[in-house]
Order: structure tokens, then C-alpha cells, then sequence
């Protein structure tokens, strides 16, 4: 089957790329059977990594396929079953997601295992030329940040053996497993455009050095951010998305990715190169969501700079992958020029160093 997205879909479009429209349209009809074809699919601009399609149906009902990256996947990255799984075990919970709605594990189907979801509708702050006029009301834009932060910490209080993920992975040395596992990956990804040869590996092993104890262990997102979320004009969180490095873990690192993202105006530069939506007027202080988690929580965020040093770093190690695999081709998940990621990544470390004490 192709999976180049030539040609067109049943309505005239082009098909996008990953997607074999003829073979996905079969496997709908047997496994998706509320969706009616033709179908038409859109690919969702956003993501870097794993891609995200709305999938609209003839009598007007829309879902959502995602699968693995078109070439150049990382070994033991973008797992559509383990993703599927994750939101079939938090889809009953007082956690926001998508509800799953199919698996294909066949890859010669479209090119890739992928599954299907429900389709939530909503507000995404990708940045903060959108988030404004997207969500104006300053009163929205502080429900929405303490929203963030309670639904992050009512994830940290699901029991993962309660919600059948209890075997999701090892509960221990997680940081340690962490700063492994990406310093891995890195390696492997840093085979063209370093701009600061050494610097991560440097970092990665100082934060090695200094690893706090880890108070509680839990079902951790992984990439908790604003633009990883699913938005009501009122600011109340309706869906929160993007599970692909979801584990089990400590808690305190999804805080400190959080606070990482959460781009406020004094910061100058931002994390990525686009100013977030919660830098607008309106949107709280890191100070307040670390209160807030905290008081929700009821979890120790002394620690909370730690974390956000590692965020940095581990970003750091995704997006030199990221380059590298859109340098191999695989740049369908998002259409903007990544010739800014090696100076991206060496400031990503100078920030890690930074925070952690090290520079």
C-alpha cells in the first residue's frame, strides 16, 4: 500500500501523506462503524512527532487518527498500542482524554500500526498569536492555568494498578531511567547539525549527579504543556492530549515540564522560538501553579527547579531526534522550517545548566 499521500481522497482532496485512504477507508468500515464514508483526512499541524489526522465522515461526524512519524522511528518510540492502551485506562477517570475508539496493529494497512479516537472540540493555544483572540477573557485565561494544574495533579493521584496500568514500566529510578534513555537517543540523533558539541552530554551528566529522591511514583504524562490540551471558551480543560511518552514515574518531573513551557513575558526568549499563550495577560505566575499543584497535591515541590533543569534537557535530546528524522524526511507533522533546532537544542542546554547551578 502507499503511504506517500498521492492522489486523492473519495471527496477530491489529497490524500495526506501517511495515510493509504483506500485501505484506512476498509478498515473504518469494519472496526469504526459510526463514521461513514467517503472520508476525508486532514492532517493536524501541531505535532513533530507522532501525527495526528481529523478524519471527517459523510454524515458529518469527525474523528481522530494518529500513527508513528512516515520514516526514521526511533527503537521502542511511538507505540500505538501502548497509546491506546493509555487512554482506554484514563478514559473512565476524572482525567480529560479522548475516548479510543480503534486499534490497527497491522502495519501494511497504512505504512504503521495507528489508532483512532474521538475528535474533541475545543480551543488549542498553540501560541500567543492564536491563544488571544482564541480565549480573550482574563478570567478564562486564570481558569485555564489552574485548570492545567488540577487536572495534572488529579493524574499524579490516580493509583496506576486501580486503572490497570500498574505494569506501564518500572516505578523506581525513574529520573535515572529517564536521563539513560534520552542521553541514548540523543547520541543516536546527534550525527549532524550539534551546535555546541558535548554541551547536553555534559548536562545530562551533571543532573546524573544530582538526582533527588523520588517521594512518589505515578502515571506521569510526559509533555504536559498548554498546547498539549483541548480548551473551553470558559478556560476548563476538555480534553488533554499527546500521550506518546506517558509512563510511570515521578510526578515532580511533569510539574517541571510544565513550568518549563509555561513562557511568561519577563522570561525573553522563548523555550521554542514562538511566544506561548500563557505570556498573555491574564494567565498565572509559575509561582501560582507551583502553589497551586502543591495545595491540590499536597506533594513536596522543593525539588521543582531540579525537574525543570532535566525538562530542559530532555527537550533538548527530543528535539535534536525530531531534526534528525526531519532531515531523513520525516517533516509531515508540522510544515515550519526546524533549521533553527541546533541552536535551539544548545540553548536548551545552557538553560538546563543555568537552572540546575552549573554555569
Amino acid at each position: 500500500m502507499s503511504t506517500d499521500g498521492a492522489g486523492v481522497d473519495h471527496v477530491g482532496h489529497p490524500a495526506p501523506v501517511g495515510i493509504d485512504v483506500e485501505a484506512v477507508t476498509a478498515w473504518f468500515r469494519a472496526h469504526v462503524g459510526d463514521v461513514e464514508p467517503p472520508l476525508r483526512f486532514t492532517l493536524v499541524a501541531g505535532g513533530r512527532s507522532n501525527l495526528t489526522y481529523r478524519v471527517d465522515g459523510a454524515s458529518g461526524g469527525a474523528v481522530a487518527l494518529r500513527r508513528p512519524p512516515v520514516s526514521h522511528v526511533l527503537p521502542t518510540a511511538h507505540d500505538m498500542g501502548r497509546e491506546h492502551r493509555i487512554l482506554a485506562a484514563l478514559a473512565p477517570t476524572a482525567v480529560p482524554v479522548p475516548t479510543p475508539l480503534g486499534l490497527c496493529e497491522d502495519p501494511a494497512v497504512t505504512g504503521a500500526p495507528f489508532y483512532v479516537m474521538t475528535f474533541v472540540e475545543g480551543l488549542v493555544l498553540r501560541d500567543a498569536g492564536s491563544g488571544g483572540p482564541l480565549l480573550p477573557a482574563a478570567a478564562a485565561r486564570r481558569a485555564a492555568g489552574l485548570g492545567l494544574v488540577d487536572t495534572l495533579a488529579a493524574l499524579h493521584a490516580l493509583d496506576p494498578d486501580a486503572v490497570g496500568l500498574g505494569d506501564l514500566a518500572k516505578r523506581e529510578g525513574y529520573v535515572d531511567r529517564q536521563l539513560r534513555r534520552w542521553g541514548r537517543q540523543f547520541a543516536q540523533s546527534a550525527t549532524v547539525g550539534v551546535a555546541a558539541p558535548g554541551l547536553v552530554e555534559r548536562v545530562g551528566a551533571d543532573l546524573a549527579a544530582r538526582i533527588p529522591p523520588q517521594r512518589r511514583t505515578s502515571v506521569v504524562h510526559g509533555d504536559f504543556r498548554i498546547d498539549n490540551a483541548v480548551l473551553r471558551p470558559d478556560g476548563t480543560v476538555a480534553a488533554v492530549l499527546d500521550w506518546e511518552l506517558c509512563t510511570l514515574g515521578d510526578p515532580m518531573a511533569d510539574l517541571g515540564t510544565f513550568l518549563d513551557y509555561w513562557g511568561l513575558p519577563a522570561d525573553g526568549e522563548p523555550v521554542l522560538g514562538r511566544v506561548p499563550a500563557s505570556a498573555l495577560d491574564g494567565f498565572p505566575e509559575r509561582d501560582d501553579l507551583t502553589h497551586r499543584y502543591s495545595a491540590t497535591s499536597g506533594a513536596d515541590v522543593s525539588d521543582v527547579g531540579y525537574f525543570m533543569a532535566f525538562g530542559y534537557w530532555r527537550l533538548a535530546c527530543i528535539l535534536q531526534g525530531v531534526y534528525a528524522r526531519y532531515l531523513g524526511g520525516a517533516g509531515a507533522g508540522d510544515p515550519d522550517s526546524v533549521e533553527h533546532f541546533p541552536a535551539t537544542v544548545a540553548r536548551l542546554a545552557r538553560l538546563a545548566a543555568t537552572t540546575l547551578g552549573t554555569s
